[in-house]
């Protein structure tokens, strides 16, 4: 059984972005103790017994019906992320336990291998991931994104990946192969080009200088690669967007894309804090700017508005974006995959047709 909730103080521990661990919408009780402040908060890794890995959605405003999610909580620890109150869901905190307990599907690759060879699955885009990234820092030993990539590579099953971190360039061996039968395209989220920021607001992502290397070395492997300006903070990043565009596009991204920033449930409180600990002059307006484009409330979560907001400030981003992406030719549409060239590997003791190649 998890762990009660904990409520703590807002001083956010060394390397994390949330200060706290704010009450489980779900949970009655609370327990109330003091956290080591400025002290490191160290990571556990929990294994998730989840028995499949596809997941599937009807939201008719995220891009993609079908998504795999090797990890639950993300160590990188962005204040902001709109996936934290995910983990109310396991009895947990979306705070410092979202960021710090992170449950591990160790056998992710060979539920997709099950998944993907029944006859029941019908080749379509998955995508990598729909809800935390596949790219956080202990993919960097365990390699579970890794092997899931292999797999979708030998089915030659279309996939479209979203990280902010470069380690995605250690897989342009298996992303170039399903490249090859149009089969994968990758965005590369970028909020702020300014490294300290992101220190702060992203603590354990990649540098924004290394988001555009990862992008470069994407784009020279000649795999499909965007630049996902986002999530747009008003009032404090929105400025950013001509910058991040130009930068990507130099970098060599082929398209662009950009989501406002969402505080669902507790990810207000959250972010709250985190602004009166790190930007305490911007507080305000920051919060003020996020109300103008939700209409005048801290979250709107009506489908068709949620990723671009309303408004006049909502308006003023958009046409910003559209104007910066036209400049530097990031307005092409994203790149069709294809599912033509998806097989099913013979498996052991079976025989491949001979039309399968």
């Amino acid at each position: 059984m998890p762990d009660l909730p904990i409520t703590a103080p807002t001083v956010s521990p060394r390397g994390r972005g949330a200060a706290s661990n704010p009450a489980n919408r779900f949970e009655r009780l609370t327990v109330e103790m003091e956290v080591p402040g400025p002290e490191r908060v160290a990571t556990e890794l929990l294994r998730d017994g989840s028995r499949s890995l596809i997941v599937f959605n009807d939201s008719p405003d995220v891009g993609f019906d079908a998504s795999i999610n090797p990890y639950r909580g993300c160590e990188h620890g962005c204040v902001y992320c709109y996936a934290r109150p995910s983990h109310e869901y396991l009895g947990l905190s979306a705070g410092l336990d979202f960021e710090t307990r992170i449950l591990v599907k160790e056998d992710a690759p060979e539920l997709l291998r099950r998944e993907l060879a029944a006859p029941k699955w019908k080749p379509q885009v998955i995508a990598l991931s729909g809800n935390t990234d596949p790219y956080q820092p202990v993919e960097r030993k365990l390699e579970i994104t890794r092997r899931c990539l292999a797999v979708l590579a030998e089915f030659r099953n279309p996939v479209g990946v979203i990280t902010k971190n470069e380690l995605i360039t250690r897989d342009i061996d298996h992303l170039a192969e399903l490249a090859a039968h149009q089969a994968v395209s990758v965005a590369i989220s970028i909020t702020t080009l300014d490294g300290e920021l992101a220190r702060r607001m992203e603590p354990r992502a990649s540098h924004p200088r290394d988001r555009l290397k990862a992008i470069e070395r994407l784009a020279a492997a000649g795999i499909p690669t965007g630049v996902n300006v986002a999530p747009v903070v008003p009032g404090l990043t929105d400025h950013e967007m001509p910058k991040i565009l130009e930068a990507a596009a130099a970098a060599g991204a082929g398209t662009a894309s950009y989501v406002m920033l969402r505080l669902p449930g507790a990810v207000a409180g959250l972010f709250e804090d985190w602004l009166a600990e790190h930007v305490p002059q911007r507080k305000d307006k920051v919060l003020n700017r996020v109300r103008e484009t939700r209409g005048g409330r801290i979250y709107d979560p009506k489908f068709g508005s949620r990723m671009r907001g309303e408004g006049v400030f909502a308006d003023q981003i958009r046409a910003t974006f559209q104007t910066f992406r036209r400049r530097y030719g990031l307005d092409r549409d994203r790149p069709e995959l294809s599912t033509a060239g998806f097989r099913r590997p013979a498996g052991p003791g079976e025989q491949l047709s001979l039309f399968q190649t």
